[in-house]
């Protein structure tokens, strides 16, 4: 499985942007696809996650409710809308795809598969 994710840039408090990961190869053996975040000098986090199947999704609570997690199953690609953005929403986002079916949607070490990164920066 291959993921490129792209849509980051630079945006003033406040504003949206959204992120796009699309994904090639075996995507049928995916299970989950989320979106994870590190900002300099941090570990990186979750951000949000959603089932493919099901769409279940799942959300840190740092970003519950500004940021929407979503995936187009034809296009094999999740999105990812941030709105109300603040300066410590700066981070390299990451996207990654999580094929095993067991193990938590939140941690890093189930996920299989990552691309590249994409970096957004909020102003303040």
């Amino acid at each position: 499985v291959q993921l490129q994710a792209f849509g980051g840039g630079l945006v003033q408090a406040g504003g949206s942007l959204r992120l796009s990961c699309a994904a090639s190869g075996r995507t049928s053996s995916n299970s989950a696809m989320g979106w994870f975040r590190q900002a300099p000098g941090k570990e990186r986090e979750f951000a949000a996650a959603i089932k493919w199947s099901a769409g279940s999704k799942y959300y840190a609570d740092s970003v519950k409710g500004r940021f929407s997690i979503s995936r187009d199953n034809a296009k094999n690609t999740v999105y990812l809308q941030m709105d109300s953005l603040k300066p410590e929403d700066t981070a390299v986002y990451y996207c990654a795809a999580k094929t095993r079916l067991v193990g938590s949607v939140y941690s890093t070490a189930n996920y299989d598969y990552w691309g590249q990164g994409t970096l957004v920066t909020v102003s303040s």
